[in-house]
């Protein structure tokens, strides 16, 4: 499920530089764990040419899909983040865009993923021939396509990655 196309990282800027005019900061890799955020922010304030250079604020991301980091998020939760979606690619990135967490994210791809699939009517198609019997006379009056919708409706959530749907039961 990985295939993460882009390095998961934040930008963090010094503050002191950034209030004298000057943009100086660092791109850190986001996956190196908390240590490693915080030895990699250490030495770019004390590389900064501000003077009294202490604190810092993430500018900008790359590799969280939609979601949004805030200038001051916490690192715990951006390494949190960021390990999810290396382990789980773009669906990773839009399951906690999708539920605002990462706890329900990870219950819904380890508890209620469905598979992946070209469509949505292919999994309904799927699901209806492994749990039903279906007369050879009756086989070509099936509407597949109606059948997803309604499951969509109803039991589905439904998450689109580049050209697969990823198909999990709502919980």
């Amino acid at each position: 499920m990985g295939n993460q196309e882009s390095e998961i990282r934040i930008y963090v800027a010094c503050l002191a530089s950034y209030n004298n005019g000057t943009l100086y900061g660092a791109w850190i890799n986001a996956t190196q764990g908390i240590d490693g955020i915080w030895r990699d922010v250490s030495q770019m304030l004390f590389k900064s040419p501000a003077e009294y250079a202490e604190e810092w604020a993430i500018h900008d991301y790359e590799g969280f899909g939609s979601i949004h980091i805030s200038e001051y998020e916490g690192f715990d939760t951006i390494v949190t983040y960021a390990d999810f979606i290396e382990e789980h690619g773009d669906l990773g990135a839009k399951l906690i865009s999708y539920f605002g967490n990462v706890d329900d994210a990870c219950e819904t791809i380890s508890d209620h993923y469905a598979g992946e699939y070209d469509s949505l009517s292919d999994y309904a198609e799927q699901l209806t021939e492994e749990t039903t019997q279906i007369p050879e006379s009756l086989r070509f009056y099936i509407d597949y396509e109606k059948m997803a919708r309604d499951l969509e409706i109803n039991d589905l959530l439904t998450i689109q990655t580049g050209h697969s749907l990823h198909v999990f039961w709502r919980h």
